[in-house]
């Protein structure tokens, strides 16, 4: 038996296992997803489930309490219709703030749209309650276990004393007197990309000294949309001091709450491209938690629980909190947790295990994308430097093959001669190995070596938001998503929309081709399941990549056809006669019989 060919045969094998268990999309379970997570009300009177005081929770930040529990959800314009509201309008955020329980509850993403095209519809963050999926931020106060005085909750009218809208360079104020003594004053301001400050100040004007725990939640109600691959997280999120990344599903939060007691990090929650995260104060102890409930729909929240502050007669006291609410761009991660002091927030990017490859992968295309102006064509400069640093090694591998393939007469003869002695055949064939000085391993080095860049690079594709909707050239206007074109309606000339698993289109088909020439550089194993294996592996490739992001069936097809280049030239330096056009014309030419069967 070719051992040659039976380790690149498995090592094949493992690269389609793993591609097939951990990261082919299934458009069948997309689109049930898609349909289960169509918008879903709660109740306008759904409560937030309140931050913790001890293993008690402390008295709920109330929502708006609409009359009627079975009200049908309205749409997100006419809700941000009704009521007071504050505008946001920075450089990449629209939205508004509603008066009413001082909430964070209006925010899209200016540079990022729903589709490839620029006139589609921005992409919404947060949308309040009432709105068919609510989601939003809120800060506040809750007494201490037995208090009573009156604090701002979600019916809350506040004031404005500040005209205008809140932008990077205009802070919005707000206030409320409850009446009894305790006067609330908040400071809103938005830096130039996702960060919100949120600044508290409590002025105690009565005869009693008043404790309060200040807080801060993110509520997500309904059931979010999620892509629902295994190796992208989508749920409840957070760094939390000495314990860590910790990572929930909206499943797993709802089996029960979580609940941490640290300082410093983050915590919030997170989907594909998007996220809102909570940031305490990182030098102050607090309560971190992520909780789901039923009550009147499903909803989902991260927040967290300063320690407690106690405002004597005539006081003030202030807290500070900032809120992010944006788009997953690595440079603007990076930059908070640099010099914003945020622990780990590079962490919001579900980078993966393999963090240590598919981080400096990103930094590698982004360099050269800045270079360029194309991540495609990035893909394929950082795919020759691949090519060059493994070159030793693959040098090495072709070597072997080539080795091998000038002993083929020979590996035959002792085939012939040990027909019916495989364990003589065998050891015959290891001692020509030796004395020809043969690695019948090697073949499958350049396989192997692949299979982490081409990881790493499907990682960097699927998570990071700096890949979508990026273009490549001609019919390839996002390098995340897959080929659109297809064979079976010749591409597009056919009025004709194929099923999901016919969509084969150009890309996936000039990677098949060149993962067939490539394999005919040496020839076809005499074994037939090897030849079996041989024949048709670039056909299933084929059929397995064409619904993989459009960049990683260009980096493959790149890949294979440096790949012929270098073992072409390293066959005829070896003395080895490259038959690539015949070992192509034997591949479709029909076999004799068995002229021993005869």
């Amino acid at each position: 038996m070719d051992t040659r060919n039976t380790i690149i045969a498995v090592a094949l094998s493992i690269c389609v296992l793993i591609g097939w268990q951990y990261f082919f999309a299934r458009p069948q379970l997309e689109a049930q997803r898609q349909q289960q997570a169509t918008q879903q009300a709660l109740s306008a009177d759904t409560r937030d489930l309140g931050p913790m005081i001890g293993e008690q929770a402390a008295p709920r930040p109330d929502a708006p309490a609409a009359a009627a529990t079975t009200a049908a959800p309205r749409s997100r314009e006419d809700i941000l219709k009704q009521g007071v509201r504050v505008a946001i309008d920075s450089e990449r955020l629209n939205g508004s703030i509603s008066l009413t329980g001082a909430r964070i509850d209006d925010v899209s993403l200016k540079d990022y749209r729903e589709t490839v095209n620029p006139k589609s519809p921005e992409i919404v963050l947060f949308a309040p309650l009432g709105s068919p999926q609510p989601y939003y931020a809120e800060f506040g106060f809750v007494n201490a276990p037995g208090g009573t005085v009156k604090l701002p909750d979600g019916q809350t009218e506040w004031k404005a004393e500040t005209t205008g809208a809140l932008t990077s360079t205009t802070p919005v104020v707000l206030s409320w007197d409850n009446g009894e003594g305790l006067t609330f004053r908040r400071t809103i301001s938005l830096d130039d990309d996702y960060m919100f400050t949120v600044k508290d100040t409590v002025s105690n004007a009565g005869a009693a000294a008043q404790t309060l725990y200040p807080y801060a939640l993110i509520s997500r109600r309904g059931e979010p949309h999620v892509e629902g691959y295994y190796i992208l997280h989508e749920g409840l999120i957070g760094f939390l001091g000495d314990e860590g990344l910790q990572e929930l599903s909206y499943k797993k939060v709802s089996e029960g709450a979580r609940t941490f007691k640290v300082t410093g990090g983050w915590l919030g929650i997170t989907d594909k491209y998007w996220a809102s995260a909570l940031i305490p104060p990182q030098d102050k102890p607090y309560t971190g938690r992520f909780a789901a409930t039923t009550e009147g729909g499903k909803a989902y929240q991260s927040d967290y629980l300063l320690e407690p502050v106690t405002l004597a007669p005539g006081a003030t006291a202030e807290t500070s909190n900032r809120l992010f609410a944006g788009a997953k761009q690595v440079s603007v991660l990076d930059r908070y947790e640099k010099e914003g002091g945020v622990e780990r927030f590079e962490l919001l990017i579900d980078w993966g295990w393999f963090h240590f490859i598919t981080r400096p992968m990103f930094y590698a295309l982004d360099f050269f994308y800045k270079l360029v102006g194309n991540f495609g064509v990035s893909i394929l400069i950082v795919t020759v430097i691949v090519k060059l640093l493994f070159f030793p090694l693959a040098n090495k591998s072709y070597v072997s093959m080539s080795k091998m393939k000038l002993v083929q007469p020979e590996m035959q003869r002792l085939r012939e001669q040990y027909k019916d002695d495989r364990a003589k055949q065998q050891q015959e064939l290891m001692e020509l190995y030796k004395r020809e000085k043969i690695n019948p391993l090697a073949g499958c080095l350049p396989v192997l070596v692949q299979i982490p860049v081409f990881f790493s690079l499907y990682k960097v594709l699927f998570i990071t938001i700096e890949m979508r909707h990026a273009p490549f050239f001609g019919w390839i206007h996002d390098l995340a998503a897959p080929d659109p074109t297809t064979l079976f309606n010749l591409f597009g000339l056919i009025p004709w929309d194929p099923p999901h698993f016919l969509m084969i289109g150009i890309w996936p088909l000039i990677m098949g081709v060149t993962m067939f020439v490539q394999m005919r550089l040496n020839p076809a194993p005499a074994d037939p399941a090897q030849q079996f294996v041989f024949n048709w592996m670039p056909v299933f490739f084929t059929f397995l990549l064409a619904s993989f992001p459009a960049g990683l069936v260009i980096y493959w097809s790149w890949n294979n056809t440096l790949s012929i280049i270098q073992q072409s030239i390293i066959m005829k330096r070896q003395g080895v006669k490259v038959d690539l056009f015949g070992n192509i014309r034997d591949a479709f030419r029909k076999k004799p019989a068995d002229a021993t069967k005869s």
